[in-house]
């Protein structure tokens, strides 16, 4: 049976920088995949200018520059049905899922995991392609024995940096990097640094307002030892002290 050859693209740098160079040194391609996250019926899980950027330039583009087909695929559920989806057994029957865990969530399990591998399984053997840099120890390390995966940023010793490039060379470089951001992922995730929830408060108050309204519902916190509402008051009196500093500046 010919084994098919799928790259795993979230269309972030690093995915992009690994179809590149996979294809530049000569391997093969059969398709890219594409997995589609949803907020809830109608609201990605993307940022919208990479949402955006996704469906009406890189698609195109990986299609029309590098003779690439790309496959999206997207889950039965949103990330809001899994959120308020109650447990069936254990102690916490009856209660509502609420925001992830910070290990093991259910999040990418659900969401990603399972879709991902119900495609890939329409396939009778296959590979895939992740991008994952050299300077990526951990998650290289998770990866880098299992025969049916090709990681062609560690075989060829590229980093996260040199990633950013080649993705920026070949004009497939979303949008959503702006203003120093280095890494892109669902506008909600729970693993998410503190600099870009505030940036998103900002930047995003419709999608900021949405994660205040689940954090009402939720019965764990949004980080471990914080709930969005905690920090939606921190970045408040932040802002107040900024604009109390620039007051005193003019």
């Amino acid at each position: 049976m010919e084994t098919c050859y799928l790259a795993s693209c979230s269309f972030g740098k690093d995915s992009i920088a690994a179809i590149i160079t996979h294809l530049q040194n000569g391997g093969g391609i059969d398709e890219a995949v594409y997995c589609r996250i949803m907020f809830d019926d109608t609201l990605s899980a993307e940022l919208p200018e990479h949402e955006e950027w996704i469906h009406e330039t890189a698609i195109p583009k990986l299609e029309k520059d590098w003779g690439l087909n790309t496959k999206i695929v997207q889950g039965e559920k949103t990330y809001v049905d899994q959120f308020y989806r109650k447990y069936k057994k254990g102690k916490r029957v009856g209660e509502i899922y609420g925001f992830p865990i910070l290990l093991g969530p259910w999040c990418n399990d659900r969401l990603k995991v399972v879709p991902l591998n119900k495609h890939k399984n329409t396939f009778g053997k296959s590979k895939e392609i992740i991008g994952i840099t050299i300077d990526e120890p951990n998650r290289m390390k998770s990866k880098r024995n299992n025969p049916d995966v090709i990681l062609p940023l560690v075989e060829h010793g590229i980093t996260q940096a040199q990633s950013f490039e080649i993705a920026k060379r070949a004009g497939l470089l979303s949008p959503a990097y702006n203003k120093g951001r280095t890494r892109l992922g669902c506008w909600f995730c729970h693993n998410q640094r503190i600099d870009e929830l505030r940036r998103l408060r900002k930047e995003y108050p419709e999608l900021w307002d949405r994660l205040l309204q689940l954090d009402k519902d939720s019965i764990r916190t949004f980080f471990s030892n914080a709930t969005v509402h905690d920090f939606d008051k921190r970045f408040t009196e932040e802002d107040c002290q900024l604009n109390i500093l620039n007051c005193l500046e003019v």
